[in-house]
């Protein structure tokens, strides 16, 4: 266990860190997965659809930035680049790209 010590010299606990990260991830890879639905049904096909992937998780990054961190997310997040804004976007890429060929297979069918 953590002392008063460590905790003034470390005021970020691990253990929220790391449930913050993993609420993140699961953030991402939902709204990865309706970013894909969304792509396939606009019928985006190449750049079009990786640049509207790439898009949304800027803008998702940024509403986590403004709306759940109020704008200090050194506070709930090791590294705010790595933890914030980088952190899963490769991660949630595969489950965009399933959604996204299944929708548009089934659109375009």
């Amino acid at each position: 266990m953590i002392d008063e010590r460590e905790l003034a010299i470390h005021p970020i606990v691990p253990d929220s860190v790391r449930h913050n990260t993993q609420v993140l991830s699961s953030i991402r890879s939902l709204t990865a997965s309706l970013f894909g639905i969304a792509a396939g049904i606009l019928g985006l096909e190449s750049y079009p659809g990786f640049l509207f992937y790439l898009f949304g998780t800027l803008v998702v990054s940024a509403l986590v930035w403004g709306m759940l961190a109020k704008g200090h997310p050194e506070r709930f997040f090791e590294s705010q680049l790595s933890g914030l804004w980088a952190r899963d976007v490769f991660g949630g890429l595969s489950s965009f790209v399933l959604t996204w060929t299944l929708f548009y297979g089934l659109v375009r069918s």
